[in-house]
């Protein structure tokens, strides 16, 4: 730290001379703001205390291996480290038990059980560490010793039902419960994996969920390890009972209690429940549900909390609930935040009688207490100390003295945990001491002056100034301030504004603090007639210096004298006159120095003015001095104080230790005093006149003092006397001694060994174990047997004779076990003895215990115990005879005798042979089996090996194969080289040291069948992508395939650098003995190696050989690397980069591109360029000078470009600019012109400034006249010219490069009077939309010109409106706000006056976002789509770049691409396979981004699954399961992500569902004996569902087939005549009121849809093309199946037959007019594109039912027309007509159906939006309505090629609801919807039915189809016949021949598909 020492001159401590004349130096005003910065809270230094490891607060360890502590605080320079117990006593070293090493390290030696002692093994301890900072202490350390103690952990057998949840636990005893731990679970030696149905508990215990059966037959064991020891336990084995269950309560099998966690770990809340059904588990907090939070985890084991915080303590509650009851179980969570205690200030350097603050703030949780230490002792408060806060957390110290330094700690404590923080603090002198003033000056009257004064000391002292020794009083005339820095330093300033010559003369600052002051002075010499103040009298004190001032103001003036009774001054060595006038008198004396003195000041060389002023000398009091000699008891006591000089009166008092005397009795003591001396009598002396006695003498002039001791002495005499006592081993003793006298006698101890005649006392070393206490006894912390012998307590204090008194210590030794085995091992059935040696004060009894039963060999015959003694020790024997298995415990010998008693342990271990293993076998193969085996029992003893013997089951085991010497680390084994499908015996045995074990339990098993031992063959790679590989290969040789092959594994690797070598597999359903199949996704351009297995129902085969191949080439996907510009001049600059990383090549790298543009200051972009190279630099050359350009590289491959890199950004160099593009020259007066001009086309830099030349030919001026413009003017006025003469004007622009070319030259000729002229310059203007435009239309003339714009149009000008738009300012400047694309033209500015006009004209260009691009698709596959476009116009702007936004066609989750402007095409990756995108594409300029295009819609490859009809549906069937072959389904292209089944008995109504995996085979079980069943199975992908349906029947019991009763079914469906039969005919058609329903083959959906509650009546089923006819009556039993061939359908239906509705649906309307093609994929509101012709048969995917179109073939795309689909429908309810909704489509021809969708486009000016059509189109859902609702929907495709209108109506052609035009542009599709009018049905029809009405085109067709169609109604039953029809001609001759009917209709350009579907 920098310090500032003044010069002696200019800063003083009080009364010091000062000197004048001298500015500060400026090194002193550097060092000045050195200061500044400093304060009085400073670092302490390099001195410092630290904590190394504060957080230590506990320590356990194990009593057998001992423990180090090192100190956990420290200090620099090196601290002394001491350990103390928390009661405050010193911590002694206690051989081989305790020992402090010189480094502060407590180690706690190894002990055995006997040596325990809890003062030292289990105590608080604490560590200070001390140096000359002060002094901290550790917090209190628990040390805590374990030693070893038998314990066993056991496990309860459970009981729990199947399916619910068990649990165990390890039972731990409680005396060890904290040092042990649950490590692991076993399952039969095996150790458990947490997973699956097994999970371990954070606090030990098991849990079992979904109990089965099998898990009864397992026993399970906890493996428990000592924390401190490191022994391991196991338990015994526990089983499970399961037991079916049983309707139950819920029972808590596990729950928690209350407790604490500290914040920030995790705690587990345990709550398991059984009961039937299972119990559900519902968690509260606090009474209320849980809040959602990721840190709560709710798992089986209960609820877990991650990341506690203190908002999370609260009553937990959790509750387990079952249809029969609830049970609850809750507790209170504590979360304590860990206490965290911060001191401030940490550290402090300050002044005494400072006043102090120390806070301790405390985080965490509440609840805890502060204490407060200073040097480590507790703080006690006083008149200095007080501690404040609620918590104590506030300590004040006021008046600081100096033994407050050190260093002060605050602990927090709660419940056991404690938490520090300390602060050093260092009390110093705090004199003010000034550091920084002002100097002498000379200032005129009326200068204003400041004065500035900076002090430092503790506390901050305060300032306060003096004028010529008058204070200085705050007013009008003096503004005094006073601050203090945070670093203490205190400023004070004096300002003066407006001084007088009364402001003169010397100016004071004074600093004053509680320890002192100090002061500085200067004169302050104000200009003016000098003159004297008037001057007080001084009184000075004789002995000390006084100093005189001359208060003269004014100045200038020559000299200061002083004179003394006429005498110049000085006139002896005393007296000092400073060069300000300043008189010293040094050790001023009475005589020579009193007297008058004369001022004296020159202020001209003749003239002089003075003043006088008298000094007083006042004699402070001499004490002559004197000595007290020492004195003893009752003696007389004679002191006497006298004053030898000093003036009178002097008072004299005495003082005892800091206190006034008293004289009297009570005291003792008498004073007697005269005019100079006082004397002070004892008359008899006694010890309370021991102290310092003072006398203090005072006069006018100063008080002064003398202080002696007295001291009174007594000899040494004893209190109490040593006396001989005895002490015991191990514990504390005090041997008694205390003596008394003055001085206090100081304490000797000495020790003499032996018991007998003391020889020689040595002194009693003093160390931590052996302390003399403060009153004189010796205390032994912890008595050894070395200490026995004499003591001597010898005291003395130097008063008379020594005194000593001796005793004798007796060590009375307790008993111990000093030799005892640890371990020891017995072999069952022999004898085994165990000893234990003792040792102490006899007798000694030695008793011995078996775990906690006391041994009585008196009464067990098994034992016999022996005693012996050898020496001082006595040695036990205990005999087993025999060991048994029963004794693996621990025994214990217990010695005891009158002082103590001590402990051994033995743990006896009885072997023998193990118990044989558990055997069984886990699995079985073709060739090995795999066995798995339980160790119960070991004999105590490790096992060495297993042996495995199997034989053939019908050997004998003479035959026998073994397999020995198995490992006992293992507990399976695999037997190999068996025979498969073969039978074989097997048993074990287990082997340790004591001998083998009895046979395991025979077992029987019997081999399996092999797997495939051949590889596919002729594998074929062909490379088809550069991210696919096409794989072929053939089956495996026959005799090789060992089974069926039921597939293949493809496993392929990348074989280039980097690859790990791994195989990824595939697997794929065999098809037949050639197979294909292709690798996607994988890299570009890299070498693959391929793989193919076969596998069976038994396993995998060999593989092939791995045969090579690479992808394709691809482009590069990473751009160059390290892409660098470099600027080399105007117009060139180089490019350099380094190659892509070689893995994102993704092929051979051809070379590179680099693509640049340059931006120009419009924010337009100039045209694209690139250079291809092969090099890694490139230099562009030609380019616009000092222009921006963007600059982006990429390197291509063969297969093309790849990423660009990022735009780098480059300007080329300033250059000269070009010359400016026009220039204009006008005369503006008869003696000057104007000159305008515009910037050069290409400024090449920054133009600085433009140069203007004029010069006038023929004047004789070499050089013409040069004027500089600024940059931003582009007009000059040229003045002082010659009115009449002509003259030159043109302009260059000048940039750093230097000056550009000139413009072209214009002449002007100066004119009083000037035709209006127009200095502003036309041109183009380039502006983006909705900015505002100035034009400006600058002119000059005289007159003055008026000013008119125009605008150009077509053929003629229009007048520019002023508006709120357009605005002609007065400048002529015209405004244009807000511009539009329509703003854009020509504008003129016309400037008009009496003599003339002048015209310039303004192409304004308004750049507008740009327009719409044209979006198609290019290619697809089942990952990707490829996209072009072709821009539109860019609007003005060239385009930045491209928005490409995608999504799922059934989805508003639009994605954004951004594509660079210069592509054309793009391929999205990664998407769904067979899935419907919309995509659409906006292009974006420097205006913004433009219009979206149309929306287009393309389709990834891939479609729905279908099931192959060449495979099997059903592989066998039996009377209860039927196996269905799920493999027949083929993926269409996309992987089957589902597969469900549907299945029911016949005649039932509710449908049994599964979900199946689509790779293996699935059996429906438990089914019915002989009954039918009908069956739906629908598998899905990403594409959609396919569906396909299927009866079978169950055979009987006895393996028959059982059909139902077939009857043929017979109907006359010829017209019958009334009479007899009606009635007949009634019952008949009653009994057979069927429902029709139309199945379709086509996408194979059953339209059977079921309705709710059983049928009224008979069904009859149609299955078309292939007819069959299934009647039931549900009245009977009959059921009928017929099949009908095409001619009986069509002749056979009569509407009078039947009262169900009939819907045809013949193959003869699809041959002759081509398939019917689903228009599924139209959406409302598209446009289906280049649909040219129909190929496709119905496409599966139906996603709206009432989208369909028809064409015919032959006809070409221009002589089609569109076909027409509609649906309409309505129901009538029982109380009259309810209308729904009725809606219209229309649809042009398409192409193939799912080619036609890839370019499908968006038509925003349909009719409709697509929202409104999905609201209308709601209800045509089929699926849903045709469940519960009661209507007819009838579809008719009707088209008429003469029609250019396309008409939806109603019944009534006059109701015509919306005419719609047919667009010119092919594909658009429109739709309307509104409510049928009722009236619709009123006409001519039965109530109660679903009228079906088709729309035509016109009024004569609609007439024509209305009579096809017939109703008819019977009975209650009614049916609806729609029959395609082309006039009435074709309706008479449909009953005869529908197919000829049919014919002349398709020939005749119309064609018509109806179905009906009517619910009764």
């Amino acid at each position: 730290m920098v310090r500032w020492i003044c010069a002696s001159t200019y800063v003083h401590l009080a009364y010091s001379p000062f000197s004048s004349n001298r500015p500060l130096l400026d090194s002193e005003l550097w060092v000045l703001s050195l200061y500044l910065s400093d304060g009085v809270v400073e670092d302490v230094g390099s001195t410092r205390l630290y904590f190394v490891n504060a957080s230590l607060q506990r320590l356990t360890y194990s009593s057998s291996v001992g423990v180090s502590l090192p100190c956990p605080a420290g200090g620099t320079p090196t601290a002394i480290l001491r350990w103390y117990l928390a009661t405050g006593d010193d911590i002694y070293d206690v051989p081989h038990i305790r020992h402090v090493h010189a480094n502060g390290t407590l180690q706690l030696y190894p002990f055995s059980p006997s040596a325990f002692n809890s003062y030292i093994h289990d105590n608080d301890y604490f560590c200070t560490a001390e140096n000359q900072a002060g002094k901290i202490r550790s917090p209190n350390i628990r040390v805590k010793a374990v030693f070893r103690e038998p314990y066993t952990v056991r496990v309860a057998d459970q009981r729990s039902m199947r399916g619910n949840v068990a649990v165990f636990k390890c039972l731990i005893p409680t005396a060890v419960q904290e040092y042990v731990s649950v490590v692991s679970w076993e399952r039969d030696t095996v150790s458990i994996v947490p997973g699956n149905r097994f999970f371990l508990t954070s606090f030990g215990a098991l849990y079992i969920s979904d109990v089965q059966k099998e898990d009864a037959l397992s026993t399970y064991r906890c493996i428990t390890k000592h924390k401190y020891s490191g022994e391991t336990r196991q338990s015994n084995g526990a089983r499970l009972s399961v037991m079916d269950p049983t309707e139950s309560s819920p029972s808590i099998l596990d729950s928690f209690q209350a407790g604490e966690v500290p914040a920030g770990q995790s705690v587990e809340l345990p709550c398991m429940a059984a009961g039937y059904p299972s119990p559900t588990v519902r968690w509260l907090k606090d009474g209320r549900p849980l809040p959602s939070d990721a840190r709560w985890t709710r798992r089986l084991t209960g609820l877990t909390i991650s990341d506690l915080r203190q908002e999370d303590s609260g009553s937990y509650a959790c509750e387990v609930t079952n249809s029969f009851g609830s049970k609850e179980v809750s507790g209170a969570l504590y979360v304590i935040d860990p206490l965290r205690v911060t001191l401030s200030p940490k550290s402090l350097k300050t002044g005494i009688s400072s006043t102090l603050f120390f806070t301790c703030a405390v985080e965490g949780s509440p609840e805890y207490t502060v204490a407060w230490y200073r040097n480590t002792e507790p703080i006690v408060p006083d008149q200095h100390i007080s501690i404040q806060g609620s918590h104590n957390d506030t300590l004040q110290i006021t008046a600081a003295q100096k033994s407050h330094s050190g260093a002060y700690q605050c602990f927090a404590s709660r419940k056991g945990h404690t938490a520090q923080d300390f602060s050093i603090i260092l009390l110093e002198d705090g004199t003010p001491r000034i550091v920084s003033s002002f100097s002498e000056r000379v200032v005129a009257p009326g200068e204003p002056f400041s004065l500035m004064c900076a002090s430092k000391g503790a506390p901050p002292p305060s300032i306060t100034w003096t004028l010529d020794d008058e204070p200085v009083v705050r007013d009008s005339a003096y503004k005094t301030s006073q601050y203090t820095l945070s670093d203490g330093l205190t400023v004070s300033h004096v300002n003066v504004s407006s001084p007088a010559i009364r402001d003169g003369g010397v100016y004071r600052c004074a600093a004053r603090n509680s320890a002192g002051s100090a002061e500085y002075q200067a004169r302050i010499n104000v200009r003016g007639s000098p003159r004297i103040r008037e001057m007080r009298d001084i009184t000075a004190v004789a002995g000390r210096n006084t100093f005189i001032t001359c208060r003269v103001i004014g100045y200038p003036y020559y000299s200061i004298k002083w004179f003394k009774d006429g005498m110049l001054l000085p006139d002896n060595h005393r007296q000092v006159v400073y060069e300000n006038g300043t008189l010293r008198l040094s050790d001023v004396q009475k005589g020579m120095d009193e007297g008058t003195y004369l001022c004296s000041v020159l202020i001209q060389p003749q003239t002089s003015i003075d003043q006088t002023v008298h000094v007083t000398v006042k004699v402070p009091p001499l004490i002559q001095p004197f000595d007290i000699p020492s004195t003893s008891v009752g003696k007389l006591m004679y002191i006497a104080c006298v004053v030898s000089s000093g003036d009178m009166p002097i008072r004299i008092t005495w003082h005892k230790d800091g206190q006034l005397i008293v004289p009297g009795s009570a005291s003792g003591v008498g004073i007697e005093t005269k005019e100079f001396m006082s004397s002070l009598q004892i008359s008899k002396v006694t010890l309370k006149h021991n102290g310092n006695y003072t006398c203090i003498a005072s006069n006018a002039a100063a008080t002064v003092s003398w202080e002696r001791q007295l001291v009174v002495t007594v000899p040494p005499r004893f209190v109490v006397q040593p006396n001989n006592q005895d002490g015991i081993y191990g514990k504390a003793g005090v041997l008694n001694c205390s003596v008394e006298g003055y001085p206090p006698p100081k304490v000797m101890w000495k020790h003499a060994k032996g018991i007998g005649n003391p020889q020689q006392y040595h002194p009693v070393p003093l160390t931590g174990r052996i302390q003399i206490m403060f009153n004189g006894s010796l205390l032994i912390r912890h008595v050894l047997e070395d200490d026995r012998g004499y003591y001597l307590c010898q005291a003395s204090n130097g008063v008379g004779s020594d005194i000593s008194k001796s005793m004798v210590l007796t060590v009375k030794i307790p008993a111990m076990i000093t030799s005892h085995p640890n371990t020891t091992m017995a072999i069952k059935g022999q004898m085994k003895e165990l000893n234990c040696t003792a040792r102490g004060e006899q007798p000694i009894i030695i008793r011995w215990e078996r775990g906690d039963t006391v041994i009585d060999a008196e009464r067990n015959p098994r034992y016999s115990i022996t005693i012996n003694k050898k020496g001082d020790e006595v040695i036990s024997t205990l005999k087993l005879k025999p060991a048994e298995r029963g004794d693996s415990v621990f025994f214990s010998c217990h010695a005891i005798n009158s002082y103590g008693e001590g402990r051994g342990l033995i743990q006896l271990t009885v072997q023998e042979p193990p118990d044989p293993p558990e055997l069984e076998v886990r699995e079985v193969k073709d060739r090995s089996m795999n066995l798995r085996w339980i160790q119960r029992f070991d004999g105590n003893s490790i096992i060495t090996s297993y042996d495995i013997e199997y034989k053939n089951k019908s050997d004998t085991w003479d035959h026998k194969y073994t397999t020995r010497n198995i490992s006992p680390t293992n507990n399976q084994a695999n037997i190999v080289e068996l025979h498969p499908a073969c039978v074989y015996s097997i048993r074990m045995y287990s082997f340790n040291k004591i001998g083998r074990s009895q046979p395991s339990k025979e077992l029987t098993i019997s081999t399996e069948e092999a797997q495939p031992d051949g590889p596919p063959m002729e594998v074929i790679l062909q490379p088809m992508t550069s991210q696919s590989i096409r794989v072929t290969w053939r089956a495996p040789r026959k005799e090789l395939q060992n089974g069926l092959i039921r597939g293949y594994q493809i496993g392929y690797r990348e074989n280039g650098p980097g690859s790990n070598g791994q195989y990824s597999i595939v697997e794929m359903k065999a098809t037949g003995d050639s197979e294909v199949y292709t690798l996607d996704n994988l890299k570009k351009f890299a070498q693959y190696g391929v793989v193919v297995q076969a596998f069976n129902r038994a396993g995998t085969g060999p593989s092939s050989t791995e045969i090579n191949a690479t992808t394709l080439e691809d482009v590069p996907s990473q751009p160059p690397q390290n892409v660098r510009a470099i600027s080399v001049t105007s117009d060139e600059a180089v490019i350099t980069w380094a190659e892509p990383p070689r893995l994102t090549l993704h092929g051979v790298l051809k070379g590179y591109r680099v693509v640049f543009w340059s931006l120009f200051p419009d924010g337009e972009w100039g045209e694209m360029q690139n250079i291809t190279t092969t090099r890694e630099q490139v230099e562009l050359r030609g380019l616009e000078k000092f222009t921006n350009y963007s600059v982006q590289v990429l390197a291509y491959t063969q297969a093309g470009d790849g990423v660009r890199s990022n735009v780098l950004y480059i300007q080329t160099r300033e250059d000269l600019p070009g010359p400016p593009a026009g220039i204009k020259a006008v005369p503006s007066s008869p003696n000057s012109v104007v000159v305008s001009w515009l910037p050069p086309l290409k400024p090449n830099g920054v133009i600085r400034k433009y140069t203007i030349y004029c010069s006038s030919p023929g004047s004789g001026q070499p050089a013409p006249s040069e004027y500089e413009a600024n940059p931003e003017m582009l007009f000059y006025r040229i003045t002082h010219l010659t009115r009449g003469k002509q003259y030159l004007i043109w302009a260059s622009a000048v940039t750093t490069a230097g000056r550009g070319n000139i413009s072209e030259k214009v002449t002007v000729e100066p004119a009083g009077k000037a035709p209006a002229k127009i200095l502003s310059f036309g041109g183009t203007v380039t502006t983006p939309w909705v900015k505002e435009v100035r034009l400006p239309c600058s002119s000059v003339g005289e007159p003055t010109p008026t000013i008119k714009w125009t605008k150009d149009s077509e053929d003629s000008t229009i007048p520019v409106t002023v508006d709120g738009q357009r605005q002609i300012l007065s400048n002529g400047t015209l405004v244009l706000r807000s511009v539009k694309a329509e703003d854009s033209g020509y504008y003129t500015c016309t400037a008009t006056n009496t003599l003339g006009f002048d015209t310039i004209i303004v192409n304004l260009l308004v750049q507008v976002p740009p327009d719409q691009p044209r979006l198609t698709v290019s290619t697809t596959s089942t990952s990707s789509i490829t996209l072009a476009w072709i821009p539109g116009d860019n609007g003005g702007s060239s385009i930045r770049g491209f928005v490409l936004q995608y999504s799922v066609d059934n989805t508003e989750e639009w994605r954004d691409v951004f594509i660079s402007s210069s592509e054309r095409s793009f391929r999205l990756d990664n998407l769904r396979c067979g899935t419907w995108y919309k995509v659409k594409l906006a292009a974006k300029n420097s205006v913004g981004s433009g219009r979206i295009s149309e929306i287009i819609e393309a389709k990834t490859h891939g479609r729905e699954p279908v099931f192959n009809k060449e495979q099997p549906l059903l592989t066998h069937i039996n009377s209860t399961h039927a196996g269905l072959n799920l493999q027949g389904w083929t993926s269409g292209g996309c992987p089957i992500t589902a597969l469900l089944l549907d299945f029911r008995p016949k005649g039932t109504w509710a449908w049994q569902s599964l979900k199946a995996n689509a790779t293996a085979q699935l059996f429906l079980s438990e089914l019915r004996e002989a009954t039918w069943y009908e069956l739906k199975m629908k598998a899905c992908n990403s594409a959609g569902c396919g569906n396909q349906s299927s009866q079978f029947a169950t055979t009987d019991y006895d393996g028959s087939e059982s059909l139902p009763q077939t009857l043929l079914f017979r109907a006359n469906y010829s017209h019958q005549r009334e009479g007899d039969k009606e009635g007949d005919q009634k019952r008949e058609r009653r009994r057979m009121c069927v429902l029709f329903c139309v199945l379709s083959s086509k996408n194979n959906r059953s339209m059977d849809t079921p309705v709710k509650g059983p049928p009224q009546g008979p069904r009859l089923h149609i299955d078309i093309p292939r007819v069959q006819l299934l009647i039931e009556d549900k009245e009977g039993e009959d059921k009928a199946v017929a099949p009908v061939t095409d001619t009986e359908f069509s002749q056979s239906v009569n509407p009078q037959s039947f009262c169900t509705g009939v819907s045809l649906h013949h193959p003869a309307l699809i041959q002759n007019t081509g398939p019917l093609i689903d228009m599924s994929d139209i959406r409302p509101g598209t446009n289906p594109v280049s649909r040219k012709c129909v190929k496709s048969a119905h496409s599966s995917r139906n996603r709206y039912s009432s989208q369909w179109t028809l064409s015919r073939p032959g006809q070409s795309q221009s002589t089609a027309s569109a076909r027409t689909l509609t649906s309409d429908w309505r129901t009538m309810g029982s109380h009259g007509i309810t209308a729904t909704e009725s809606d219209s489509y229309s649809a042009s021809l398409s192409q193939d159906t799912d080619k036609g969708r890839n370019s499908m486009v968006s038509t925003e000016s349909a009719s409709s939006t697509y929202e409104e059509l999905a609201r209308a189109y709601e209800h045509a859902k089929l699926e849903e309505h045709l469940q519960h609702a009661k209507f007819t929907i009838t579809e008719c495709f009707i088209s008429d090629s003469s029609s250019d209108q396309m008409t939806t109506g109603t019944n009534d052609p006059a109701d015509s609801m919306t005419s719609l035009s047919t667009p010119s542009e092919t594909g658009l599709c429109r739709f309307t919807a509104s409510p049928p009018k009722p009236q619709d049905y009123d006409r001519g029809r039965p109530t109660n039915v679903a009228v079906p009405i088709p729309h035509r085109a016109n009024k004569s067709e609609y007439k024509s189809l209305a009579q096809c169609t017939t109703l008819y109604s019977a009975t209650g039953c009614f049916m609806t016949l729609t029959m395609p029809c082309s006039n009435p001609a074709a309706t008479a001759s449909t009953s005869k021949n529908s197919s000829s009917a049919l014919g002349r209709l398709q020939k005749q350009g119309v064609g018509a598909y109806s179905k009906s579907y009517t619910l009764v």
